[in-house]
């Protein structure tokens, strides 16, 4: 996030699109119900489902799936095209400006309309309240980034924020709101395919040069080259890839076209996995490393707004059960490496010490509220607003985009559109959740919303067993018929081994990213005999 989840009670505006936010990051939905309600904050949501967030909204939009790069940028040319942009800010903080106006001629209402199913009106109203409303911040989410143009998507949304002058002021940016606890941390201390910590790249000379230094290895030895992301690896699983070691991630759950995954990870000649539950994937490995649990270990965990907070451990593992980083040391000094650090408070000096961005962190300044990065000094108070000054590679790029449509779409024989996403009551794979006898008694079982018109026209009624059918298998699951979906869409949420619902989705990924497209795949139901 470029600014603090506080600064939502600061905002005039905010617009959601691509979050289901009270349900997957609840502290924060009830912070923006907060602003809406005692602030009097604006609130647009862009979402094909009527969320709790869209039923309190000033406006709710319900987009078709995919359309978002049409939308976004359909909007902008709007606010261009009103004269409603800072014309001053785009003058002095962004570059760009030529291709990026040259492209949007293509984004007419009328074109816009057809691919979003938004109307004009409903287009020019929201383009009027967030370009004039005042502060506007944006948020997202998923819904945004797991497609095969997910990347555009955020593009789109900073080319949004940009012109609109939002960008490195209080109260407005663009802020994602991350998929777990630590994935901002992961990705700040590199567990990237072309980054090391602090997002230096690994084809950076100078950068080798700092790391081979602090580890005391030859510069020589260092790979020059950007990785394999992981949803490669799976794809290359028996081929470049002869053995994987796996930690606190469950492929056989979470990956999409959960047959292709089976069928690659049973090409490995060796797979370790690292967790705290015999998962689905723990079952396939040759050997399963037990590992502790976030209340039994001491770390940090860098938050959804960049803010770095340390973790205690409450307490003692069970018998042959070990912290993450007493595993990975132990490893490493085995395959012969010397001096590797295996306390996280050793981890921690090092992460400081080849991280501009966390130096100024200790464990004592983070055992109070934690600090948000960059905090280069130890008498720096972390930074709560990124570009406020300059952006990181001086201008900001306001960057020209060309409509996509998804790589899967509806047809005859797949006639209705299926995203997948998370319940309230359970979190991802649904590893840690469906252990808790409460919250799987409140969710014990996977449901598939569908609109009240196309159950109708298929004799469906809610708790009937139906079939789901995409291009990649069935999945035999209870329907839930409700007007929360639109009207030719159907969500299912991935919790739950007994109807997986990543036997359904398209493997297709954004070209960049390498994200699979997860919201967007052509499905069929039919009552289950």
């Amino acid at each position: 996030m470029t600014n603090s989840m506080q600064e939502a009670m600061k905002s005039d505006v905010i617009l959601i699109t691509g979050s289901n936010t009270t349900w997957c990051h609840p502290v924060f939905g009830g912070m923006i119900k907060k602003a809406v309600k005692e602030k009097g904050v604006k609130l647009i949501v862009i979402d094909p489902r009527e969320t709790d967030l869209a039923k309190i909204a000033d406006i709710h939009i319900r987009q078709k799936g995919g359309s978002d790069v049409a939308w976004l940028m359909g909007i902008q040319k709007i606010i261009i095209d009103n004269n409603w942009h800072k014309k001053e800010y785009i003058d002095t903080r962004c570059e760009g400006w030529d291709d990026y106006l040259k492209s949007l001629q293509a984004y007419t209402q009328e074109m816009v309309s057809a691919v979003s199913g938004i109307s004009k009106e409903d287009l020019t109203a929201i383009a009027k309240l967030y370009a004039t409303g005042g502060r506007a911040a944006i948020y997202y989410a998923m819904g945004i980034t797991q497609h095969s143009h997910g990347v555009d998507n955020v593009k789109a949304i900073s080319n949004l924020a940009l012109i609109t002058g939002n960008l490195g002021v209080e109260g407005g940016g663009v802020n994602p709101l991350r998929g777990q606890s630590n994935v901002q941390g992961a990705c700040d201390m590199g567990a990237l395919p072309n980054v090391f910590s602090a997002y230096q790249p690994v084809t950076d000379a100078a950068v080798r040069e700092k790391y081979a230094k602090s580890w005391g290895i030859d510069v020589a030895t260092m790979d020059a080259e950007v990785g394999m992301p992981v949803t490669l690896m799976v794809d290359n699983a028996g081929e470049k890839i002869k053995a994987l070691y796996i930690m606190g991630e469950n492929p056989m759950m979470n990956d999409p076209d959960l047959h292709h995954a089976k069928h690659q990870l049973e090409k490995l000649d060796f797979m370790i996995v690292q967790d705290i539950f015999l998962t689905e994937t723990a079952e396939m490995a040759d050997v399963v490393l037990p590992a502790a649990s976030f209340a039994e270990k001491l770390g940090t965990y860098s938050n959804t707004e960049r803010r770095v907070q340390l973790g205690y451990q409450v307490l003692e593992p069970l018998p042959g059960v070990r912290q993450d980083s007493e595993i990975i040391a132990d490893l490493a000094t085995r395959l012969g490496a010397s001096n590797f650090p295996s306390t996280p408070q050793a981890l921690f000096e090092e992460m400081r010490m080849v991280t501009p961005s966390y130096r100024g962190m200790t464990y004592e300044r983070l055992a109070k509220s934690g600090l948000r990065w960059p905090c280069p000094t130890e008498d720096h108070p972390g930074t709560p607003v990124l570009h406020t000054a300059k952006f990181t590679r001086g201008l900001a790029l306001l960057v020209p985009l060309e409509y996509r449509p998804s790589m899967e779409l509806p047809c005859a024989d797949y006639p209705l559109l299926l995203a997948t996403g998370r319940l309230l009551e359970h979190y991802h794979g649904g590893n840690m959740s469906r252990q808790s006898f409460t919250l799987d008694t409140l969710k014990p079982e996977c449901e598939l919303e569908m609109h009240p018109e196309d159950a109708e026209k298929l004799g469906i009624k809610s708790g009937d067993w139906v079939n789901i059918e995409t291009r990649r298998g069935k999945v035999k699951v209870r329907a839930k018929v409700t007007a929360t979906v639109d009207k030719g869409a159907l969500f299912m949420p991935f919790h739950f081994h007994e109807a997986p619902a990543n036997m359904l989705t398209n493997n297709a990924l954004d070209p960049i990213a390498k994200i699979p497209e997860y919201k967007v795949c052509a499905a069929r139901v039919e009552l289950a005999s």
